[in-house]
């Protein structure tokens, strides 16, 4: 019995050939790929359970540390506040004499080695060292003016003083508390303790704890890795650290940032963080990552941290997944040996079918996707277009406010101007007249002073309307501009305002030559003398303005300093911020500064402000110099 030969029909060598290759070929990547997701699937699900055990172990260890630490702080707050109960310590303040000051220092002496502190000391009103505990150190404090610390100037106004820093007189780190000695409802002193907290890293470092405390600043007081003290956990300022740097609080510690390679949010105060290998420490890997816990300690602005290591978590999810991807890859094998006992002949032609279909959607994907490029390359260049018309919006509008702080600074001067060419046209009027009546008497030689003084009345209006007519045209940020000339020319047009309040300046600073517009510089000059002004009206005491200038470091630093009542701290926060004024009615429209701190800043420079110690406000203006000149040595 013969086959029919139409029955069978044998596939052409293309159709039995060529799917069964691409199965070969792109089935097994597609299984490793697959296995390695899954792998990897197992490794972040066992990872992410394995973090939650651990963020919940570290909640309760965070917990007790923060009460270990919390109480370490807390055995120490009454101790400041009992030298009130103590007379000879208010003999002292009363009548500082050497038995008083002996008696105190000895009771000092024996309750600070009671107590198990580092120092106990007690400063007067000023801030001077009466008493100290450690009188009988080459490093006594017995003496020292404290009064910059910031613990006393809060206790010396009523306030409990917490605060961490470096000794200024011994270099040792410490925790100091401070308490307002009262008298009849009136300070007299205060009394200070220094503790120490090193115990407490002592204990983390036998425990194996990694752990770390930051300040209100964000500084790192203690830890248990001795290379994070006294670096920052988040980016200081250049004005931060100079604040930081004059307090003396950390002494001169660079206070780095304690940069992490890397670092991921999970919740709130809870974070992992990846940092490099110490150095210190032998170990294969080069970083080391931590689930970094983060809680406030009460009654305290400080935040203690706790690293707990993932090495061992990360190792057993690495496991994990390997089981995982292990699974797959047997459960994978075994399916592939079940379906190659499929026929693939019927198969063939829609797999063909298929490929050409996908064939068809990728040129239709990649025309689509060609039409959405283009269209989003007009987009992007109407938003250029859009940007640089907003960019020249906003440099016209800079332009004209800066010209709006000209004329309202021309507006204020308005009435001194007036006056100051009212008494030239007055006295011109009666010299032109008497003039006429000696020509008519003859008298030559009175007729001819006369007209001298007319030619220097006119001179002197000539100049106070050029310095008017200066000022008020539009300036550029690029220029040269002369030092003396432009100061000059701000005395000319507050002459009247000085004469009327009185007001001395004294002139302490050497001609240069400034990189900036010389009607720019007028005008910051007219603002920062025009403030001073302003601040010392009505004051008792004379009032006076220095400028003092000086060379420094390639810039040319000049200091716009009065002797007036100074600024409150709380109109500190505001002095650079737009139309913020403190001049009565409609006297000021609050740009002055801002203007002037912007007009500096397009030049390349900057402008400042400082309180000095005896009192007024000192405005520092830096400006680069057309030519540098090299500083002479002090």
């Amino acid at each position: 019995m013969k086959c029919d030969p139409t029955l069978y029909r044998g596939a052409p060598p293309s159709l039995a050939v060529k799917p069964r290759l691409l199965r070969h070929w792109l089935l097994p990547p597609l299984i490793i790929l697959l296995t390695i997701g899954l792998g990897y699937a197992g490794y972040r699900v066992s990872e992410h359970f394995g973090i939650r055990a651990l963020s919940e172990n570290g909640e309760r260890q965070l917990e007790l540390h923060a009460r270990t630490v919390e109480s370490e702080l807390g055995k120490y707050t009454y101790l400041p506040s009992l030298l009130e109960l103590e007379s000879s310590v208010s003999k002292l303040l009363a009548d500082p004499n050497l038995q008083n000051r002996n008696t105190v220092n000895q009771y000092l002496e024996g309750l600070n080695r009671r107590s198990r502190s580092r120092a106990i000391y007690v400063l007067d009103t000023t801030g001077r060292v009466l008493a100290t505990s450690n009188w009988r150190d080459a490093d006594s404090y017995l003496g020292e003016d404290l009064s910059f610390r910031a613990y006393f100037q809060d206790a010396v106004r009523g306030q409990p003083g917490r605060f961490y820093g470096i000794g200024s007189t011994s270099g040792e780190p410490g925790y100091y508390l401070a308490h307002g000695l009262e008298e009849q409802g009136k300070i007299i002193g205060v009394a200070v303790i220094k503790v120490r907290l090193e115990a407490l890293e002592e204990r983390w470092q036998r425990a194996r704890l990694e752990a770390y405390v930051s300040d209100e600043n964000g500084i790192i007081i203690l830890s248990s890795d001795p290379t994070r003290r006294l670096k920052s956990v988040s980016p200081l300022s250049a004005d931060t650290k100079e604040k930081l740097a004059r307090s003396l609080q950390y002494y001169w510690w660079p206070l780095n940032e304690l940069q992490p390679l890397q670092r991921e949010q999970l919740a709130e105060g809870v974070e992992k963080v990846t940092f490099a290998t110490n150095s210190e420490v032998i170990t294969d890997h080069q970083q080391v990552s931590y689930l970094a816990q983060t809680r406030n300690l009460n009654d305290t602005p400080w935040d203690i941290t706790l690293l707990t290591p993932l090495q061992d978590l990360r190792r057993e999810a690495a496991n994990q997944g390997m089981l995982v991807a292990v699974g797959f890859a047997l459960l994978a094998f075994l399916l592939i040996a079940w379906n190659e006992r499929r026929k693939v002949i019927a198969t063939r032609l829609a797999a063909r079918e298929a490929l050409q279909e996908a064939n068809n959607q990728l040129e239709r994907k990649i025309t689509e996707r060609t039409t959405h490029l283009r269209a989003s390359n007009e987009r992007l260049k109407g938003q250029i277009r859009e940007r640089r018309q907003a960019e020249d919006t906003l440099r016209r509008a800079q332009d004209e406010l800066v010209q709006a702080g000209k004329l309202a600074a021309i507006g204020q001067m308005s009435t001194s101007i007036a006056h100051e060419l009212n008494q030239p046209l007055a006295a011109l009027r009666t010299l032109s007249g008497n003039t006429v009546r000696f020509l008519e008497r003859g008298d030559l030689k009175v007729a001819a002073e006369n007209l001298g003084t007319i030619n220097n009345l006119v001179d002197r209006m000539g100049r106070i309307t050029a310095n008017l007519r200066s000022f008020a045209r539009r300036g550029d940020d690029d220029g040269h501009a002369s030092l003396s000339h432009a100061v000059d020319a701000a005395l000319q047009l507050l002459d009247a305002r000085l004469e009327a309040s009185g007001a001395s300046v004294q002139r302490d600073f050497s001609d240069a030559h400034l990189k900036i517009d010389q009607t720019r510089l007028e005008q910051i000059l007219i603002n920062l003398i025009g403030n001073a002004l302003d601040a010392m009206q009505g004051q008792s005491t004379p009032p006076h303005v220095w400028l003092e200038g000086a060379v420094s470091e390639g810039k040319y630093r000049l200091q716009v300093r009065d002797n007036g009542p100074g600024i409150d701290p709380e109109t500190r926060k505001h002095l650079f911020e737009p139309f913020f004024t403190t001049k009565p009615g409609e006297q000021g429209l609050g740009l002055g500064l801002t203007l002037s701190a912007s007009l500096a800043a397009a030049a390349g420079g900057s402008l400042s402000v400082e309180f000095p110690a005896s009192g007024g406000v000192a405005f520092v203006l830096l400006l680069p110099l057309l030519q540098p000149v090299k500083a002479e040595p002090l």
